[in-house]
């Protein structure tokens, strides 16, 4: 496929913040942008949005693209043209959302769906996390819960099933909550205490449940501040096994502040206890090889927008299935209605896909699956 054009411009995302979105020969690609940001991950832009979008309309792509392994051509070119030494540097938004419509356009060009660019014979429709209830960074009450996600597991056998598990128990939350409001992803807020509502969820049948704490949120120098109390790092470690084990939580991500890769090993781990790294590893390959190392993790949360390049997401996903690490490929809490990340988690065979449960931007990836599951049966 001959690239005959790019174009980038400004939208908004789901929480009216701007974001990049690109077109490439008719097919368009967007970003999500984070709020709860980790120091690790690759920066969005760079210089900013607007030298980003001048840049891609500049762009000149004299050479073809016929795989997913061609996405070097177009970082070596980025490379070269902005004297950067790795394409990562062009900005992590830019670079994804422009390797993703090229992706789209050359699947379109061959009559393909889009995961079928990166792997034709996937089988296994991951399953979906959902945060049904948030606190944290991601809440707009002020009475939170210190824990930024209260997240839904479903244990039925296909995507279909699975779907509707989450969005029945998510219907009956909103009654036993009393909850007027949701936060930036969709999820009910609550002046409940953590253990309150992981008591509310563990009552639930067909579900397992998990948190994202991030820690680093409430994390002060050497100390782990709570409403009622304040941990130590030893008995943060101590206080996050006693809740996986009084409420048989299967997830559990960021239980601990992201340099603390000791601490992470401390944590019990099982395949039906996943202590996952999101801000730990930032979706970066060397902070992955550290866990792995330190044994850190069992799990990980993969945000392609957290790296930027396609090719080092593939990568990530290879690393991970050779050191049975489970994958969750993530959406973000300032999400577009772009369904790529439904592709990408079918296609990279990921364990799990984290795109919530409500609104219409979590709603259209969820959706995407089971056209994706419909498709495949």
């Amino acid at each position: 496929m001959l690239i005959q054009y790019s174009k980038a411009r400004k939208i908004k995302d789901s929480r009216n913040q701007p974001t990049i979105e690109v077109l490439v020969n008719g097919q368009k690609a967007s970003s999500p942008s984070g709020k709860s940001t980790g120091k690790y991950e690759t920066p969005s832009y760079h210089n900013s949005l607007d030298w980003n979008i001048k840049a891609i309309n500049q762009l000149r792509i004299p050479f073809e693209i016929n795989s997913f392994h061609d996405l070097k051509h177009l970082e070596d070119n980025i490379k070269k043209t902005f004297k950067l030494k790795n394409a990562k540097k062009f900005g992590a938004n830019a670079l994804f959302a422009l390797e993703s419509a090229i992706l789209k356009a050359l699947a379109k060009s061959k009559n393909k769906q889009l995961w079928q660019i990166i792997n034709t014979s996937a089988k296994k429709v991951p399953v979906p996390v959902g945060n049904a209830i948030g606190g944290g960074l991601h809440s707009h009450n002020k009475n939170h819960p210190e824990f930024q996600e209260f997240l839904l597991i479903p244990q039925g056998k296909a995507i279909i099933e699975n779907e509707k598990i989450i969005k029945e128990v998510y219907t009956i939350l909103e009654q036993i909550l009393e909850a007027d409001s949701k936060n930036d992803e969709g999820a009910w807020q609550t002046s409940l205490s953590n253990e309150k509502v992981l008591e509310i969820l563990s009552k639930f049948k067909k579900i397992r449940i998990g948190i994202d704490a991030a820690s680093s949120s409430f994390y002060k120098e050497t100390s782990y501040i709570y409403k009622n109390k304040t941990l130590t790092r030893d008995t943060q470690i101590y206080y996050i096994n006693y809740l996986i084990k009084k409420y048989n939580m299967l997830y559990i991500e960021d239980p601990l502040q992201e340099d603390d890769f000791q601490g992470f090993s401390r944590l019990k781990k099982s395949p039906s206890r996943l202590i996952v790294g999101d801000d730990l590893t930032a979706t970066q390959i060397p902070r992955l090889k550290k866990a792995i190392k330190n044994r850190s993790i069992n799990a990980i949360i993969i945000k392609p927008n957290q790296n930027g390049s396609l090719l080092e997401i593939e990568k990530i996903f290879q690393i991970c299935k050779k050191n049975n690490i489970r994958t969750i490929l993530s959406h973000r809490s300032g999400e577009t209605l772009d369904t790529a990340l439904a592709d990408y988690a079918f296609g990279f065979q990921a364990d799990f896909i984290k795109c919530g449960i409500s609104t219409k931007w979590r709603e259209v990836k969820l959706r995407r699956l089971i056209q994706i599951f419909n498709s495949k049966i």
